[in-house]
């Protein structure tokens, strides 16, 4: 939002004028952009720049798992902020240490950019002459990542303001918050007119770009965050019937860059990691691997950044095959067993998490993708959405017991209650989609944050104090400085 702000006033500068009603420089030349084919296809491009921007920290991905109960960082600098609870609206530690890439304000920022893009796509690509099937294809995919953009800015931040078209003056920047409840019903209006228009899944697909059930999984998850439990079934369902995804048998090979095209057949849709020079990548591989770049399996850039708790690991039974995606120690560059109480200096219960390894990575560019949305985590949707709506029912169960046969663990014990059976289910998604950047989510919206976090404590982070207000994160100051029609979220003022 600040960046239109900004550009406003270098033209109004410029022109010696002080009016509002200025056209913003940036719309000058989207104006004189959108006349070919061409020019609605890099329209889309950058658009999914905006996406590409936000998760080559990945912030969504470390500001919710140091939030969590999973995994931890290394305290440098100022990531242990999160795990403390300890920022401010300002992010003062993220700033004073050049991490405001980790931050919230990424997500912030990069949410508004893309919307930014998206709507000028929205708005100029419909009237441009070129194949038809095509231009809707590409309107469809501007409507999928507006709502995309809305969720993640709506879990992380709250009531926060809609953006649906593309700014023409400097008043255009200056849009005040929405309550939630409309904030969710503008993500669920771009789903459906991208539903609409979005091929069904097929190889052909480009990867990295939505199909039609690609949509209305995230429809599904929407809803479930919404707590429509009628509507995140019924996507979930839309999904799962269409057969189009699938389990993968093994479920190492939804993971790493070996992976990537078998993976596929799960990994609905993910950030496509590249570790060719000039393509986007993450340093999510380096900050999971081994310090000094010692364990070459991990990748040939790595930091020690990242550990699992050791409670999050002994919480999974010892036949589960998602715990081979955890380990307690590595072979190093010598071909030598590092043990456990050597992994780390901070600590000699060093858990290592092997969801992102990539042993052929260019340095600390990694192809080894971050997962979006999986379709385990439709089956889950729908098991929980199921219990919410009829209680633990045969067919809630058969649900949950798809992810945990392929987990190798025995169906869900029968007979429980409504609520054990949900909780079941959250537990099952920790399990499934830890540093996913998933669980601190499924935190907030059942508003169990506040008795779960302080647990979830070890010799790093022997004591962990939240309140309240950390359901959300502040809405960064920045951003309040430079559009007086945003409030601070109540309980952050």
């Amino acid at each position: 939002m600040k960046k239109y702000v900004f550009s406003a006033c270098i033209l109004l500068f410029a022109l010696g004028s002080c009016q509002l009603n200025e056209t913003v420089y940036s719309s000058i030349a989207e104006n004189n952009f959108y006349k070919t084919a061409s020019d609605a296809e890099a329209g889309l491009t950058a658009v999914y720049g905006a996406l590409g921007d936000l998760y080559s920290g990945p912030s969504p991905l470390m500001i919710a798992d140091f939030s969590a109960d999973q995994v931890y960082p290394r305290p440098v600098v100022g990531r242990n902020t999160y795990t403390l609870y300890s920022y401010d609206p300002n992010y003062t530690t993220a700033k004073s240490f050049g991490r405001a890439f980790e931050s919230p304000l990424d997500v912030w920022q990069n949410c508004y950019r893309g919307i930014e893009r998206a709507n000028w796509v929205i708005d100029r690509v419909p009237s441009i002459a070129m194949e038809t099937t095509r231009r809707d294809q590409i309107v469809a995919e501007a409507y999928f990542l507006r709502a995309f953009f809305h969720w993640m800015l709506a879990k992380n931040f709250g009531s926060v303001p809609i953006k649906t078209n593309p700014t023409l003056s400097e008043a255009d920047a200056y849009t005040p918050k929405s309550e939630l409840a409309d904030v969710y019903t503008q993500i669920y209006n771009d789903l459906e007119k991208a539903e609409a228009a979005l091929p069904s899944y097929s190889a052909a697909i480009p990867t990295g770009r939505p199909s039609l059930e690609v949509a209305a999984a995230l429809h599904a998850k929407a809803a479930l965050y919404d707590q429509k439990w009628p509507v995140a079934l019924q996507k979930a369902q839309e999904v799962i019937n269409s057969g189009k995804y699938k389990l993968l048998p093994d479920v190492q090979q939804v993971y790493g860059a070996a992976n990537e095209q078998v993976g596929r057949a799960e990994n609905m849709w993910a950030f496509e990691s590249e570790s060719v020079s000039g393509g986007r990548s993450s340093q999510i591989m380096s900050l999971y691997g081994p310090r000094n770049s010692d364990g070459p399996e991990y990748g040939k850039s790595s930091f020690g950044s990242i550990f699992a708790y050791q409670a999050f690991f002994d919480s999974f039974e010892a036949n589960d095959k998602r715990r081979q995606l955890l380990d307690t120690n590595y072979i190093n560059v010598q071909g030598k067993v590092v043990h456990q109480k050597d992994i780390t200096p901070v600590t000699t219960q060093g858990v290592l998490v092997k969801k992102y390894q990539d042993p052929n990575s260019n340095g600390g560019s990694a192809a080894a993708n971050i997962p979006i949305l999986r379709m385990a985590d439709v089956y889950l949707i729908a098991a929980e959405a199921e219990a919410h709506l009829n209680g633990a029912t045969t067919t809630a169960y058969q649900y949950i017991n798809i992810v945990r046969a392929r987990a190798g663990l025995d169906d869900l014990a029968e007979g429980l209650s409504q609520d054990a059976f949900i909780d079941a289910v959250l537990q099952e998604r920790s399990w499934e989609f830890f540093a996913e950047g998933d669980r601190w989510y499924d935190l907030t919206r059942t508003n169990k944050f506040l008795t779960v976090i302080p647990a979830a404590v070890n010799s790093v982070f022997p004591v962990r104090t939240l309140l309240a207000k950390h359901k959300y994160f502040p809405i960064p100051q920045d951003e309040i400085n430079a559009n007086p029609r945003i409030e601070q979220n109540p309980d952050w003022k």
